[in-house]
């Protein structure tokens, strides 16, 4: 057991090391309130992780009706017992006494405090009017990574299928947009090929803009645990700063940002000039290798130092590595999907995997990683675009199919073009098209780029704004109506992690005052809304989370992610459970495409594709022509530069990113009072060489401005490109005196006020790591502040 006082400086606490093909030792993290020990636990209660994407699961210490603490679950496959700093403290933020209690609306420009009928009919009366004057596409949904599956399902049938709206996305797409479409691109539908066992096995990991060690610490154990052991795995790591993972790699390349894509192209020229392709693998699984061999032939390495300035030497060696890798598991995160090159670069490291047929097998495993704790769910469930079921929204057929789980026609389900995405969707409430947008579980006035205008967006009087949440947030701050959320250790429900494993979290102790878990909130709108099937029963028929679950079974069965075989029984106690799980295969898939590429056929995908450079969808003529056996597709892709390059005005390039101390918007974290001591308020990060340019030092109060906005922030002197600034984007104005702005007049600390509207041509998500911006001295480091220049707690 590792009881660790100080998980804050100690990221990762004890090694545990192991040799390749052995299980990974558990070891049981625990943290419980002061002064109490395991002996004062009244009950442990099941849950997972709802403050990162990895899917820690643990149990919830309760005494006398509250939360007082967690300890990991050894016999879970994800942590085997362990749990990171957001895991260890973050519970305390649940009973912070500044959580809603009660709804709010707004009177005369004030909200004010009111009972659930008051709000509820607020919501339906409006929701009936904007129906009967405008239509269903006048509501629009924005929805989190952060809900139980049980509750993003449920979403999705009232909007989609209630409402008959296709305006419904959520904050996801922030964040793992890019993998659902990378994986659709390549093998026609979502779902990740492999699995986290993948690092016991594996002789080569690569890392791809993925921080692991501050994004997925619990991860990182394992991999650290890997490399203390025998026969430890090489390192590459793809990383504009010098992050933990790039100190512990074999290789390290720190391309300029926005060049993802030829830094690939010239590994993949290079593994395919030295003859380290897989051919039978590939005349067996796949379509489109003339076309990628052509493409990548004029990109040596030499050509992609000059664009990417990494030496052609590191390129070389990186090639040599992963050409001459065994077992392979490669992962990709936001360094690699918020660019303007997204979805081109995230499909170019599948390539890498089928070329060299490393998918299928212990070790070789593919990783497009998540942001968020259920990221995977509204993916899934259809709440962050597509369909329900992975359903391919122009496959007639599919859509009927869905018709007929939720009994209603196929033409009730919108679907005369690509489910909206949240960035079009804010441009239609501006627009004044959305005349009622309902926000749950996340914060887009602090979490989208361009704040200045979402907070104009989300002011307008015609724009009616519901906001479903635990605080009083900055857009929460803007609404007409705040309904109060129960959270986790609050409700019961299940969400499923970055490597398909579904979890159950039960409920713990109650929520708060009048506060309802969310799915009870929808479950009570669709009610006083009276949906009804094509039959006249109700279109929703469920009542509570596990006949919701019932539910979902019902819908995902038969497709790629299909739950059928899962229950709540068969998740309590024991360890999480990988779908797709059927009667076939009770305990689970390890890994998919064991034995070719099961989902990519024109009858079964999700998706057809997109054009990577405008984003325009593949007809279905064009896949069946490209594709009619369902192989796994090799999509080329030529470098493009970034759509806002640096200038005189703006001479550097602009990176945001997160700390391991905080998740999203800090509404959570920064309530915990160790997680908000280890960094209480926003920073800058400059390589020491360009703060000397720049005639800047560490501790300096500096402006960092774009075309959009300006941030204050002190500067850190760290190891990251020289010519780059790093901003942390988990700081907003909640805990401000301006409330949910900026001072008057004056630059804010919100990394989001510089950030441009733009994003990547297929997956629809923001740029955040490729602008423009000049950094320019406030004032110089008090005399009695010291010099910081580590770079832990920072990540990507």
């Amino acid at each position: 057991m590792d009881t660790s006082a100080d998980r804050i400086a100690d990221v990762w606490g004890s090694r545990t090391p192991y040799e390749p093909g052995t299980p990974w030792p558990s070891r049981t993290d625990t943290h419980l309130a002061a002064g109490l020990g395991e002996q004062d636990v009244e009950r442990w209660v099941q849950a997972a992780s709802l403050l990162h994407s990895n899917g820690d699961a643990m149990d919830i210490a309760v005494r006398e009706g509250r939360m007082v603490g967690v300890r990991g679950r050894a016999a879970d496959r994800v942590n085997r017992g362990r749990l990171g700093p957001k895991d260890l403290y973050g519970w305390q933020a649940n009973a912070s006494p500044d959580r809603l209690t009660r709804p709010l609306v707004r009177e005369d420009g004030r909200l004010v405090e009111c009972d659930w009928d008051t709000a509820m009919d607020r919501i339906t009366s409006r929701t009936r009017r904007l129906l009967d004057d405008k239509g269903p596409g006048s509501i629009g949904f924005h929805t989190s990574g952060q809900l139980f599956l049980e509750e993003y399902y449920t979403l999705a049938v009232l909007a989609r299928a209630g409402l008959g709206t296709n305006h419904l996305d959520g904050n996801t797409r922030l964040c793992t947009a890019t993998a659902a479409e990378a994986l659709k691109e390549t093998f026609g539908c979502d779902g990740q090929p492999g699995s986290y066992e993948d690092i016991d096995h594996a002789d080569t990991v690569a890392l791809f803009g993925h921080n692991m060690a501050e994004t997925q610490t619990v991860l990182w154990m394992r991999l650290l645990d890997r490399m203390e052991g025998a026969d430890p795995p090489r390192l590459v790591c793809v990383d504009p700063r010098h992050t933990p993972v790039a100190r512990r790699a074999d290789v390290h390349l720190a391309p300029r940002a926005g060049t993802n894509v030829a830094l690939l192209n010239a590994l993949l020229h290079e593994i395919i000039r030295t003859g380290r392709v897989d051919r039978a693998y590939l005349d067996a699984h796949t379509v489109g290798f003339d076309e990628l061999a052509a493409i990548v032939a004029e990109c040596t390495p030499g050509w992609a130092a000059g664009i990417c300035d990494v030496p052609t030497a590191q390129i070389e060696r990186a090639a040599e590595i992963l050409g001459g890798a065994e077992r392979l598991l490669s992962t990709v995160l936001q360094g690699v999907y918020q660019s303007h090159q997204a979805t081109a670069a995230a499909v170019q490291v599948n390539n890498l995997h089928l070329i060299r047929g490393m998918l299928g097998r212990p070790g070789c495993g593919l990783l497009q990683m998540n942001g968020q704790p259920s990221a995977e769910n509204t993916r899934e469930c259809g709440a962050d675009g597509d369909l329900p079921g992975f359903r391919n929204w122009q496959n007639e057929e599919h859509v009927a199919e869905l018709a007929a789980v939720w009994n209603v026609t196929p033409q009730t389900i919108a679907h005369y073009a690509p489910p909206t995405h949240a960035m079009q969707i804010f441009r239609y409430a501006e627009q004044g098209s959305i005349g009622m947008l309902w926000i749950t579980g996340t914060n887009p006035a602090v979490s989208l780029p361009e704040l200045s205008r979402v907070r104009s967006i989300l002011a307008q009087e015609h724009l009616f704004v519901i906001v479903q949440d635990l605080f009083l947030t900055e857009t929460a701050q803007l609404a007409d109506v705040v309904l109060p959320a129960a959270t986790w250790g609050e409700k019961t429900g299940t969400l499923t992690n970055a490597d398909r494993t579904v979890h159950l979290a039960e409920k713990a102790v109650d929520p708060p005052g009048e506060a309802r878990p969310d799915l009870d909130i929808l479950l009570d709108f669709a009610a006083r809304m009276d949906f009804r099937d094509k039959d006249g029963g109700p279109l929703i028929t469920w009542h509570d989370p596990e006949s919701a679950f019932a539910a979902w079974q019902r819908c995902s069965a038969g497709r790629p992610c299909d739950y059928s075989g899962l229950s709540y029984d068969r998740l309590r106690g024991g360890s999480g459970i990988q779908w797709p799980c059927t009667d076939e295969a009770p305990d689970g898939t390890a890994r998919l495409y064991t034995d070719g590429i099961d989902f990519a056929h024109p009858d079964v995908c999700e998706s057809y594709g997109r054009d990577l450079v405008t984003g325009a969808s593949v007809e279905p003529v064009e896949y069946w022509a490209l594709n009619p056996d369902g192989k796994a597709v090799l999509k080329a892709a030529e470098y493009l530069p970034p759509h806002e390059d640096t200038s005189s005005d703006h001479p550097l390039q602009l990176i945001t990113g997160r700390t391991v101390y905080h998740f999203h918007t800090r509404t959570k974290t920064a309530r915990a009072p160790e997680l908000n001591a280890a960094a209480p308020d926003v920073w800058a990060e400059m390589s020491p060489a360009e703060a000397s340019a720049q005639g800047l030092a560490d501790g300096d109060l500096v402006q960092i401005t774009t075309p959009r906005g300006a941030v204050r922030a002190r500067l850190r002197t760290t190891a990251i490109r020289d010519g780059m600034v790093f901003l942390p984007f988990h700081y907003g104005y909640w805990d401000t005196p301006a409330g949910h702005h900026p001072p008057d007049d004056r630059p804010g600390r919100a990394a989001n006020e510089t950030t441009v509207t733009d994003w990547d041509p297929a997956s629809k998500q923001p740029l955040f790591k490729t602008g423009a911006a000049r950094v320019t001295l406030v004032s110089r480091r008090p005399t009695d502040t010291a010099a910081r220049t580590d770079t832990t707690g920072s990540g990507s």
